[in-house]
């Protein structure tokens, strides 16, 4: 039998310091709720708003899959080697931290608002060779269809992580409804509605709902309005909430 986790946006942890607003849908620093550990390998979905000219200080991860999907803006990053790369709306990272990353993430733009959804997942090889990837999305790459941004590294879909993850995004035309199949049948989706109005199953989600679902091998979606979303198969098995 299928089990759906509901999230509302309402229900998600804010986190204001000012320059950054954080809204957590699972815990997160100073943030924690019995209920709220991970959904499967998915450890965090932060949706930020980062202050213009502001941003992180230099911090580290290890042993993380970082998934950066910005929605409006760019993010600057510079690693402790000097190295630095620019994520903009339209464009996805992945950094697998493996070993240790040490890097700073700031707002490229002093005038705006940035805002990105900061997703980790934990990864089945620890210890791995730290590596960065990033790529350009196209919008109709994802019209009434899942785009593949994030697969397995066996696979040369979308960018690699150590894990049997996919991450996919959809732009939904309002009434029309796609079906989303697992990869893997013991895996579990955990599905966040960036914008718009979306039915799964009988559940109505909102902007920034999020629902996980697990027990299923299909999963049909259905647009009440255009709506956008972010979809993530993850393990259930080896993690524990």
């Amino acid at each position: 039998m299928a089990t759906d986790f509901l999230h509302r946006s309402s229900s998600r942890h804010c986190s204001d310091h000012g320059w950054l607003k954080s809204y957590q849908t699972f815990n997160y620093a100073g943030y924690y709720h019995p209920d709220r550990m991970n959904f499967g390998a998915l450890r965090v979905l932060n949706d930020d708003i980062v202050a213009g000219g502001q941003g992180f200080g230099n911090h580290p991860h290890e042993n993380m899959e970082i998934i950066c999907i910005p929605l409006a803006g760019s993010l600057e990053q510079t690693d402790k080697s000097g190295n630095n790369c620019i994520v903009s709306q339209g464009e996805v990272q992945v950094i697998s931290a493996g070993t240790g990353i040490s890097h700073s993430e700031m707002n490229r733009n002093a005038d705006k608002d940035l805002q990105f959804l900061n997703i980790w997942m934990y990864p089945k090889i620890m210890n791995a060779i730290p590596k960065y990837e990033q790529m350009s999305l196209h919008e109709n790459d994802r019209l009434n269809c899942f785009q593949t941004i994030v697969s397995p590294t066996e696979e040369i879909q979308g960018m690699s992580v150590y894990q049997d993850a996919w991450v996919h995004l959809s732009k939904i035309e309002k009434g029309v409804d796609i079906n989303y199949k697992l990869r893997k049948k013991e895996n579990g989706v955990y599905a966040f509605l960036i914008s718009g109005m979306l039915k799964v199953r009988d559940t109505l989600l909102l902007a920034r709902d999020g629902i996980g679902i697990c027990g299923s091998t299909s999963i049909s979606f259905q647009a009440e309005t255009d709506s956008e979303l972010v979809l993530l198969e993850v393990p259930l098995s080896q993690y524990h909430s």
